[in-house]
């Protein structure tokens, strides 16, 4: 099974991510932008996309890795990616559950005010690339081939975690965490995953 992570940035689908792999114990975070990152480091500048998901051998490289791995490892992936294009989607994810793999997609959303003091948590100047994304972000996920939505604006990771399990039928281990520990795993998520771009 395949759970895939959708929404605008700042709306927490890294920080879920990792969360859901916590509390699945048979689980593996597939992140499509490395492909994206390779294939700009290995052509010329000339060539480059502005956005690495315009790429057709993106969206196919993704999809052959992620049937790979379903085929390979007998438990959940968790992929935290924004993809707002309808057609990239269906060459993705659609694609992958045309072969029978079961992928369920969730839209994590929250208002433009709470995405946006998100993204200054964690440390996005004003107007930043992913600020600037938000309204183009949000349109498109409200086309409806994306189809489970959360609304986060008022959900702790924990419950957000917990909603998407509910709804994948998957059951998680307990969270005996305190909330000084659960704080500290987010504050390492979110360092690990700062992008430095060339």
């Amino acid at each position: 099974m395949i759970i895939w992570l959708n929404g605008a940035f700042g709306s927490g689908k890294t920080q879920t991510s990792y969360e859901l792999h916590r509390r699945i114990p048979h689980s593996f975070v597939y992140d499509p932008e490395n492909v994206g990152y390779f294939i700009n480091k290995n052509i010329p500048k000339e060539t480059r996309k502005a956005d690495f998901q315009d790429y057709s051998m993106w969206r196919e490289s993704n999809y052959t890795i992620l049937k790979y791995i379903d085929s390979e490892y007998d438990g959940v992936i968790i992929v935290p990616m924004t993809i707002v294009d309808p057609q990239y989607f269906e060459e993705l994810v659609g694609k992958l559950r045309e072969d029978g793999i079961i992928v369920n997609d969730f839209v994590l959303s929250a208002s433009k005010e709470t995405l946006k003091k998100r993204l200054r948590k964690r440390g996005e100047s004003k107007n930043s690339w992913a600020e600037q994304q938000i309204d183009r972000c949000m349109q498109g996920l409200s086309n409806d081939i994306f189809q489970h939505r959360i609304d986060t604006d008022n959900m702790l990771i924990e419950s957000v975690a917990e909603s998407i399990a509910s709804t994948s039928n998957i059951d998680l281990l307990p969270d005996n965490r305190n909330k000084f520990r659960q704080r500290l795993d987010r504050i390492k998520t979110q360092i690990k995953h700062i992008r430095f771009m060339n």
